[in-house]
């Protein structure tokens, strides 16, 4: 946690410039030393928190848990905090700055995603607004869509409805071995093959959604995987 210790080196003036450009309407979006980039991670967790309109108590702690901040610069970060807690005006700025300081070292900017996250995370709700934050500072730090899903994935589990989860597959799997798992799935839930198992006809109905889920989950992932090969190509 040696990146989070400047937060107790920061200059307040550095803080202030950075602040005084947003409330411009000219949010920052130049290379910054250390003070300024540890002040841009206060104000990017700070507009994290005010992401869904409302910074709780549970935000704030989270921010608190995540910077183990010390006894002696609890003030002054907690100055810093509120100032960029106001509005989430600039946040997109604030995270080219981190992108462009660690752009060579990928596993610093997961980190960051990560703590945003928890912050994210700390009032149990990740409203559609935060979703929207999050995943565009992850744009931001040029992660993939299944780059996202994996970091939100190891934070805060996987979705229900995720098509991975659905196929009990883990993401790096290949196209071939995909196609594989899915025509097993298909085979074994198909609704003929369950009726045949000697179960109700009742159950029909069951069976036939299962198997939509089972298609609807196979033809996102193979729609996200084409996608992502057009962006790299």
């Amino acid at each position: 946690m040696g990146l989070w210790r400047k937060l107790i080196q920061i200059g307040t003036k550095a803080a202030d410039l950075l602040h005084d450009s947003e409330t411009e309407g000219m949010p920052p979006d130049r290379r910054i030393d250390d003070a300024s980039f540890a002040a841009a991670l206060i104000a990017l967790s700070a507009k994290m928190a005010k992401a869904d309109g409302l910074v709780t108590s549970d935000e704030v702690n989270a921010f608190r848990q995540i910077f183990s901040i010390p006894a002696e610069s609890e003030r002054d970060v907690a100055r810093l905090f509120n100032m960029f807690r106001e509005t989430t005006l600039g946040y997109q700025s604030y995270a080219k700055q981190i992108s462009r300081k660690f752009r060579c070292c990928p596993f610093v900017l997961e980190d960051v995603l990560d703590c945003l996250l928890h912050i994210a995370k700390a009032d149990s709700v990740i409203t559609a607004e935060e979703e929207v934050f999050l995943q565009t500072v992850s744009n931001i730090f040029g992660f993939s869509r299944l780059e996202y899903r994996r970091i939100r994935a190891s934070r805060l589990g996987r979705e229900p409805d995720d098509p991975y989860l659905i196929l009990g597959v883990e993401e790096t799997i290949s196209d071939a071995d995909l196609k594989t798992a899915y025509r097993r799935m298909a085979s074994n839930n198909h609704p003929d093959r369950v009726l045949a198992r000697g179960l109700p006809v009742e159950l029909q109905e069951l069976a036939n959604a299962k198997m939509a889920m089972i298609n609807l989950a196979y033809s996102k992932i193979l729609t996200e995987r084409a996608q992502e090969h057009r962006l790299v190509h």
